[in-house]
């Protein structure tokens, strides 16, 4: 019942929201390994291999115990439900859209913080909402499909263990000075469990938007391979194919360049294509979750038949 729990967990989500900040527990998780990090951080991979493996370790064992108290279906609706952030990041998203339609720039940049690690300062209109569609197509891999996958999957040490390798990766998988070595676990393990979700995330959104999914589906196979990140690039040109609109491009963080590469055919994006993009997050989100309903209303039947059969042939 791990997939039924998990979907009910992202409709919490989406109804519900964060928790506040004082309470939640990935703020939690976040403030506990910043601590941590004052002790365990060296400049070595194997340091931060070691880092990555107890904060993940914690949280799996969270939810290992929350499984025993809750029972498999509560444990995994309740972990995937924390796990899960994909309102607060809609409402952040068009927050800027919002700022920009307004001409509001200099808010918009602020506000876009929230979403990106990318330096704003010197975003114009358009590229700031390249910035938030992107934070909202990565956001459905790693903060609503991810979850979702690793909960139906297994259960609350699942969701729970997933959205610790996405927290630490947010800290320290950043390619600086400091991150380099010590962040290379987190930014690999990243890479590693998202992987599936991030494909599946694709086939989400091109069951909901069916008359576009040949040109998402030729944007993954031909867009994505220039983006850095094999998770980040497939999504980002499924929403780009999705949309009609031209994502990707040079990103600055601090003193660095990062190119993304384009992705997708089309004007870039104004804040209407923001708003686009939260809708498709959202029916996308909706897609995959009633897949997983489905699954678990199969693979239940499939038990009650196999005992039944055994109580038969005993």
């Amino acid at each position: 019942m791990s997939a039924l729990g998990a979907a009910a967990g992202v409709l919490v989500d989406q109804l519900a929201g964060e928790p506040p900040t004082w309470c939640h527990p990935v703020a939690g998780y976040g403030t506990a390994m910043a601590r941590m990090e004052r002790r365990t951080y060296r400049d070595r991979r194997w340091a931060g291999a070691l880092h990555l493996l107890a904060g993940v370790g914690t949280a799996v064992a969270a939810g290992r115990l929350l499984d025993r108290l809750l029972g498999r279906t509560g444990a995994t609706l309740a972990a995937v439900a924390v796990a899960s952030s994909g309102r607060m990041l809609d409402t952040e998203a068009l927050a800027v859209a919002g700022h920009v339609r307004r001409g509001e720039l200099e808010l918009a940049r602020d506000r876009v913080r929230s979403l990106v690690g990318r330096d704003p300062s010197q975003l114009d209109a358009s590229e700031l909402c390249r910035a938030a569609v992107e934070s909202v197509a990565e956001n459905l891999v790693d903060a609503v499909i991810g979850p979702l996958w690793w909960g139906a999957v297994a259960g609350p040490a699942g969701a729970l263990g997933h959205r610790a390798v996405n927290t630490s990766d947010a800290m320290i998988g950043h390619l600086d000075d400091r991150y380099r070595r010590f962040g290379w676990a987190a930014a690999r393990a990243d890479d590693v469990v998202n992987y599936l979700p991030a494909r599946a995330a694709v086939a989400a959104v091109c069951a909901v938007r069916p008359h576009r999914a040949t040109r998402i589906l030729a944007a993954v196979r031909q867009d994505a391979p220039a983006h850095p990140s094999p998770n980040g690039g497939v999504i980002e040109a499924a929403f780009a194919a999705a949309l009609g609109i031209r994502l990707g491009g040079t990103n600055r963080y601090g003193d660095r360049l990062e190119q993304r590469g384009i992705l997708g055919v089309g004007p870039p994006p104004g804040p209407g294509d923001v708003e686009r993009a939260v809708r498709l997050r959202r029916q996308a989100s909706a897609a995959a979750a009633l897949t997983a309903v489905v699954m678990s209303a199969v693979a239940g039947r499939r038990r009650r038949r196999r005992s039944l059969r055994a109580h038969a042939t005993g």
